[in-house]
């Protein structure tokens, strides 16, 4: 992963790290004054552009806990953007965190209010950054970040405090339930920064959260003092339990451990000697949370390069992505060739083998092509040769719904247009040729079938006669792509025709009334 620098920021100076590969080193510490960031600024500069993480260990860091209306989405943001602007006016660096809500009343949001009350601490820090064009990650908090290290730690106790030496003083923060209600930052060390009265301090601290109704009177406070093996003895002397007290000390080696805080490179004991802060650190190098204050434009350099990092990352998954295609593609056209050799093996081989073959067979009738030029023309007369048998099964299906219908007669012929007309420069006498639409070549012919039936009646009931043969008719003509025509109706009524007969004599022999159909198939 890329390195990150680390600035940690105390009351009086700052002190670079470098995180780079797992391993937490070092550097030089710059004095809290002009020059002190003039030297700063002449060593970022010859820095990488790496980006930058501030922590900020101040004494000038306000903790406040308010409620607020339970309201979510958009207006819920604005509503805590207000209360956050209200509660601090003199500063940019605000945070806020929702820790729960209230189980009485109208169960407001219970929320953490907190603050660097003196932005002339960080600010020159971070405008030199700005200025230099170093990408600047974020501000954060060691109090703050001591929330992670609590539950890294499995520490869930009610009334927890944590104490650490920091170059600034020791630190107690007090959570409630896993949750950071307060803290604050005291001396008690002596010139030669040994810790002393860290029980007294304790103490007052203790008293604060009683007057202040974060804790009860009668509730026990459980202290977990964090400290370097070789100090353990000294603070130990000087805490003792009490009624509503009670201590436990951890090494700074263990915490390391239980919170997979360990580096590849010195212990955390070796970087800043008995202070906790390199803990922090790499607590945060590792976890890289969103900045704890808002940074507003100071934070653009970080947003170019994170915008950067990101078309440099994209731009090689896509190049990989390109690479890979073109292996593949090359890969395949290596098979494609081998395959076309070895294809072009098998049908020399074939072609041997085939001459061969037909070199031993005896002479032919005639030509290959003639031959699948024969078996085309067979598969095709099969198939759009002309046949009666299509038209035959409509009518039979008509026959089979009008019981009253008899067949008499079918005359069936293709209907190729032209075929009675002589050919130019052909004898009268001769036989017309046949035409190759008869055999469906190249399409199918029209079809005609005149159809001869008698209507099973009464003998003077010409009235049923017209409407059976009508019923058939329409039957045939609800068929696609055929076209009845009555050719001669049971009654002939046209007006060049005699009507006669005599009703009421029986004939010798019954006649029926005889109608004919003519019938066009088209394709």
């Amino acid at each position: 992963m890329f390195s990150k620098h680390l600035l940690y920021l105390s009351g009086d100076q700052a002190t670079v790290y470098r995180w780079r590969r797992g391993s937490l080193t070092q550097g030089p510490s710059f004095a809290n004054d002009a020059a002190g960031i003039d030297a700063f600024m002449d060593y970022a500069e010859t820095r990488s552009a790496s980006p930058w993480y501030l922590l900020a260990d101040l004494i000038e860091e306000d903790f406040q806990r308010v409620t607020v209306p339970h309201v979510r989405g958009g207006a819920g943001r604005q509503l805590m953007a207000r209360r956050v602007l209200q509660q601090y006016r003199e500063t940019p660096f605000r945070h806020h965190e929702i820790q729960g809500r209230e189980t009485a009343g109208r169960r407001d949001d219970i929320v953490l209010l907190s603050a660097l009350t003196n932005p002339g601490s960080v600010l020159p820090w971070a405008e030199a950054l700005e200025q230099l064009q170093r990408p600047l990650a974020g501000l954060y908090s060691t109090t703050l970040l001591s929330e992670d290290l609590v539950r890294r730690l499995n520490l869930r106790d009610a009334h927890l405090l944590l104490v650490t030496q920091q170059s600034a003083g020791w630190r107690q923060s007090y959570f409630q339930n896993g949750m950071l209600k307060f803290s604050r930052l005291t001396p008690a060390i002596d010139r030669d920064g040994n810790p002393v009265n860290v029980g007294a301090e304790v103490a007052k601290t203790q008293q604060f959260l009683t007057s202040v109704r974060l804790m009860a009177r009668g509730s026990m406070l459980h202290a977990v003092v964090v400290t370097p093996a070789a100090a353990s003895s000294a603070v130990d002397a000087q805490c003792e339990d009490g009624p509503e007290t009670t201590f436990d000390f951890l090494t700074l080696e263990s915490v390391a451990a239980a919170a997979g805080l360990a580096t590849a490179g010195a212990p955390l004991e070796q970087l800043a000697g008995h202070l906790a802060e390199p803990a922090l650190l790499v607590l945060l190098a590792r976890r890289r949370p969103a900045s704890h204050y808002t940074l507003g434009p100071l934070q653009r350099y970080f947003r170019l390069w994170r915008a950067r990092v990101s078309l440099y990352a994209l731009s090689a998954a896509l190049t990989v992505c390109c690479l890979g295609w073109t292996g593949a593609n090359l890969w395949q056209e290596h098979q494609a060739s081998a395959d076309t050799v070895r294809l072009n093996t098998e049908a020399s081989q074939f072609d041997l083998r085939y001459k061969t073959s037909m070199a031993e067979m005896p002479p032919r009738v005639t030509s290959t092509a003639n031959m699948r030029a024969a078996v085309t023309v067979e598969r095709m007369l099969a198939t759009q040769s002309a046949s009666p048998l299509g038209m035959s099964a409509i009518v039979s299906q008509a026959l089979d719904a009008a019981p009253d219908i008899r067949l008499l007669q079918l005359d069936w012929k293709v209907d190729v247009p032209g075929a009675n007309l002589p050919q130019p420069g052909q004898d009268g006498t001769q036989a017309q040729p046949i035409s190759s639409l008869v055999a469906g070549i190249p399409a199918r012919a029209p079809q005609v079938l005149t159809l001869e039936a008698e209507v099973l009646a009464a003998q003077d009931d010409y009235r049923q006669a017209v409407d059976s043969m009508s019923r058939f008719a329409q039957a045939l003509a609800r068929h696609p792509r055929l076209t009845v025509e009555i050719d001669k109706p049971p009654v002939d009524t046209r007006s060049s025709v005699r009507l006669a007969g005599k009703a009421g004599t029986q004939a010798a022999a019954p006649e029926h009334a005889k109608f004919t159909l003519n019938l066009v198939w088209r394709p």
